[in-house]
């Protein structure tokens, strides 16, 4: 089974040292920023764009696209503007633990990442933001920017090149709200982290009102990668409109969790084999596809192709890829409780349908929880939902509502028992617990 997978972004990870530029250097990093500097801006754009490389953040937009949008037309007024390169590293996804790994092992491979996509929309200042409570994460970072400014690959004439380019990696003080692009570039800004109304779109008015690309840190670090081997040999991997390799993160109940990186379009049925299957005894109940904000599927869904139109042809998205297996010990009730808390706690407040909705959210499912539940909680909870979905400025009002409406749809029943037993009861949480405590005498 493990042909199935291919290390690219993680081909280094057990190397010794892997973060030190001279490991990075002896597995031929930094040669594909040769290339590009060799290559014409617009071109480097376009053969990110051929090769097919969509956002590895969650949405899943095509990533050449979304720096061609950055206007360049020296007569216009956005096109006079400084450009701005910013790196969306607040990884905060319940689930998600991709980026995180990826920059400790290798920071190298995103910095060389961060000059070429530099280049290629004519930024001088490029921003890594980074959650502010992986410390260790911010500093290796900086680190690693220390060595390749030493080295010339960062600075002013990089290479020889002509290219300048300041990297600054900022630590946010550590809020999920700031992982929405517009909330980023507010916090960047020195401002409280919240969602801007779009239009304008940051492309044309975005860091310091001025024509901004936010990517991804899987994102941003494919691109060596494309330059350095081709778009053929990106477009062998994956299937037809989802290309290339990506970062699975596979948690839960399964006996080897970890990173496992794989062409887009394999199954969690494969996936799980490479993972040693479920835990003794277990038995697959529900799971994410993409963290906890994303709807979650069932047993049913064990061979639908884990790429954007796969995913999303089943009722979900692929998101960021973080894979949540829980067997037939969980209670979705109380499962989904523990994540709507989490919104409601971490909802920036500026808009009512999520602010007030995601308070009544909880209320309604704690109590169901507890097995005090009312009749029409169900369709209370419906209602909530519906009348958060869409009417929200950012997605995290959409992401508390897709793993409710979603449990309801597949475990209807368990909701229903809400209404007279607690779900400790049906679903005693030490059974659940991936690390069991022991009792001491």
């Amino acid at each position: 089974m493990t042909d199935m997978l291919t290390p690219v972004l993680s081909a280094d990870w057990g190397t010794d040292r892997a973060w030190t530029l001279q490991a990075y250097r002896q597995t031929g990093g930094y040669s594909a920023l040769e290339t590009a500097f060799a290559m014409a801006p617009d071109d480097v754009i376009a053969m990110v764009k051929d090769s097919g490389l969509r956002g590895r953040g969650g949405a899943g937009f095509p990533t050449g696209m979304k720096w061609s949008f950055i206007p360049q037309d020296p007569e216009s007024e956005a096109g006079r503007k400084p450009k701005y390169l910013v790196v969306n590293a607040d990884e905060s996804e319940p689930g998600t633990c991709k980026d995180i790994p990826l920059m400790m092992a290798t920071p190298h491979t995103l910095i060389e990442g961060v000059i070429i996509a530099a280049h290629a929309i004519r930024a001088k200042t490029a921003f890594i933001y980074v959650r502010g409570e992986v410390l260790h994460v911010v500093r290796r970072l900086r680190a690693a920017a220390r060595e390749a400014a030493e080295a010339g690959y960062l600075g002013t004439n990089i290479l020889g090149s002509g290219v300048d380019l300041e990297l600054i990696i900022h630590a946010g003080a550590g809020a999920y709200i700031c992982g929405e692009e517009t909330a980023l570039l507010d916090s960047l800004e020195g401002r409280r982290g919240q969602p801007r109304l779009r239009p304008p779109f940051p492309a044309v008015e975005g860091l310091y009102a001025s024509p901004t690309v936010v990517n991804n840190v899987e994102s941003i670090a494919s691109v060596p990668a494309i330059i350095r081997n081709g778009i053929e040999w990106f477009g062998s991997m994956g299937t037809e409109k989802s290309k290339g390799f990506t970062l699975y993160s596979l948690s839960g109940h399964v006996k080897r969790p970890g990173q496992y990186e794989a062409p887009l379009g394999i199954t969690l049925r494969e996936l799980l084999d490479l993972g040693g299957g479920l835990r003794p005894g277990g038995e697959l109940k529900f799971w994410t596809p993409g963290g906890s904000s994303t709807p979650i599927l069932t047993a049913e869904h064990l061979d639908i192709p884990l790429d954007y139109e796969g995913v999303g042809g089943a009722g979900s998205m692929l998101g960021t890829k973080a894979l949540q297996i829980f067997d037939q010990s969980t209670s979705v009730v109380r499962c989904v409780l523990r994540w709507t808390e989490f919104y409601k706690h971490e909802s920036c407040g500026k808009c009512t349908p999520c602010r007030e909705g995601t308070y009544w959210l909880v209320q309604v499912l704690d109590r169901l929880n507890q097995g005090r539940g009312h009749a029409g909680d169900i369709e209370l909870l419906l209602d909530l939902c519906e009348n958060i979905l869409g009417r929200s400025f950012c997605a995290l009002g959409d992401g508390a509502t897709s793993p409710i409406t979603s449990a309801i749809q597949y475990f209807r029943a368990e909701f229903e028992a809400g209404m007279h037993t607690p779900s400790s009861e049906l679903f005693p949480p030490a059974a659940s617990t991936l690390f069991p405590q022991e009792v001491s005498v």
